[in-house]
């Protein structure tokens, strides 16, 4: 009961856009805005552009994700590097860098797993902190007819270097909804438990993911020209024996 009573319940809502552009076949860019409240820190918003390359894709990551819109998932990994901007009307702005790597795994019954390690390396002022960020997450494509959602759930481990130890811990469950070509939504449930500062802290959060998915259009491709065949000039239908060919008079 008294460990109850020290734990803060807050519930929230966490709202997300993101939009990928694909200018080449190993390369992405993405640009994010997002509410967010992880590791203990304050709600703030988050705003910034990444860039991504990945390795070619897998044959068995093809199938398990043939009909998600994310085309990392089905690459084996994933690099990316980002910068964040977080303002915040009460406390200082911070500047920060995201740098990421994430494993994709098949597994069977066509279940996706994926193992992100990411750091944010935060500038305050004067001040830089930084935390290291472990998120496993394993998903699978339904089958409702002809609409085929993706259940996932995940768990995340925070290390932060103002505390010095394993701080914060997430956990995740959602749904993805394809709309069309180039939309979908991520509604998700996320729990966390913050034991970083003297009162534990847990969080009861709501949120919603909206990506957008840009594409080149794609130009036709020429037709390829018709093969010449060579016709020797002693042949009968080439163009000069057809010229001189005698004229054959009627009796």
């Amino acid at each position: 009961m008294l460990g109850l009573r020290a734990a803060a319940q807050v519930d929230e809502f966490l709202p997300e856009i993101d939009v990928y552009y694909k200018p080449a076949p190993n390369l992405r860019l993405s640009f994010q805005a997002k509410e967010t409240r992880e590791g203990g820190d304050p709600t703030q918003a988050e705003i910034g552009p990444s860039v991504e390359f990945y390795l070619k894709p897998l044959i068995k990551l093809k199938k398990v994700t043939r009909l998600d819109l994310d085309e990392t998932k089905r690459r084996p990994v994933v690099f990316a590097i980002g910068y964040r901007f977080l303002p915040s009307p009460n406390s200082t702005t911070v500047n920060r860098m995201e740098p990421v790597v994430t494993f994709h795994f098949p597994m069977s019954g066509d279940f996706l797993l994926s193992d992100r390690n990411r750091a944010d390396l935060d500038w305050k002022s004067d001040k830089f902190l930084w935390r290291y960020r472990n998120l496993l997450q394993i998903e699978k494509r339904l089958a409702i007819h002809n609409y085929h959602p993706a259940i996932y759930v995940g768990a995340e481990l925070f290390y932060q270097s103002q505390y010095g130890k394993w701080s914060n811990t997430a956990i995740y469950a959602g749904c993805v909804f394809s709309l069309g070509k180039h939309v979908e939504l991520n509604p998700y449930y996320e729990h966390q438990n913050n034991t970083g500062r003297n009162r534990n802290q847990q969080l009861n959060q709501l949120g919603l993911k909206l990506g957008i998915v840009l594409r080149e259009r794609s130009t036709p491709t020429p037709a390829p020209p018709s093969p010449q065949v060579l016709v020797s000039p002693d042949s009968p239908t080439h163009p000069y024996a057809l010229s001189h060919q005698p004229t054959r008079r009627a009796n």
